[in-house]
């Protein structure tokens, strides 16, 4: 059973994964994608994202140390470059630049899938019908958006903070999980979500998040010079 101290360190946790991957934001980028299909098929783009980005974000969580090990990468220097990358998330975070990219290339995408639908040659039949519309939920929704470089560096920067616990790597993974399960939820409602969250809530929760995220960054830069040269 998790204890009351392990409680208190795996709410910072999912405070950062959160941030990152950002659930919330990625509503708006989900219904953009996904408009004009069915139901049937915004419940299946949802799984199909979620479980994905649970799976590469698992698989980078126990195996992403050694595989930097293997281009010569210690933890010290992955802890300054996420912590950097961090950081770099929290300003456009609090100067409202993320989302705006999210939102134009959400737009870009759903206009290049519907241009490839339109130039299909006359005399060959349809790659996809009304009845099986494009599949979005590996690219983007997974890739790059739920399990972006940001979300894999902060995995990896997490299961390294507590590498001498194997209780706590778990609770990161569990985490994870929940995180990607909060996602699910908020695409499943995310017509509810977006008529209910104004754009003044949405601009404050962003900045008060994106504040948190950059004192987060900084510390993961201050810890990993402290351990490359103290």
């Amino acid at each position: 059973m998790p204890t009351l101290a392990m409680l208190s360190e795996l709410i910072p946790v999912f405070v950062t994964l959160f941030v990152i991957v950002d659930p919330l934001g990625l509503v708006p980028v989900f219904i953009v994608l996904t408009q004009g299909t069915t139901a049937a098929h915004r419940r299946r783009m949802a799984i199909r994202a979620t479980v994905t980005s649970f799976l590469i974000l698992a698989a980078f969580a126990l195996i992403g140390e050694s595989l930097l090990g293997i281009f010569g990468i210690h933890m010290p220097a992955f802890r300054i470059a996420g912590g950097t990358l961090l950081f770099l998330i929290a300003l456009e975070m609090l100067f409202e630049r993320r989302g705006k990219k999210r939102n134009e290339r959400a737009e870009q995408v759903h206009q290049e899938l519907e241009s490839d639908h339109a130039t299909e040659p006359a005399g060959q039949p349809a790659a996809k019908t009304e009845d099986d519309p494009e599949d979005i939920s590996i690219f983007p929704m997974s890739i790059p958006f739920l399990s972006g470089p940001g979300s894999i560096a902060t995995v990896m920067l997490l299961m390294g903070k507590y590498e001498g616990s194997v209780v706590m790597q778990i609770g990161v993974i569990g985490v994870v999980a929940l995180v990607m399960i909060t996602a699910l939820v908020m695409f499943l409602l995310s017509n509810l979500v977006a008529k209910r969250l104004s754009p003044t809530v949405a601009t404050v929760i962003s900045r008060l998040l994106g504040m948190i995220l950059a004192a987060l960054a900084v510390q993961f830069i201050i810890d990993g010079i402290k351990q490359a040269f103290f």
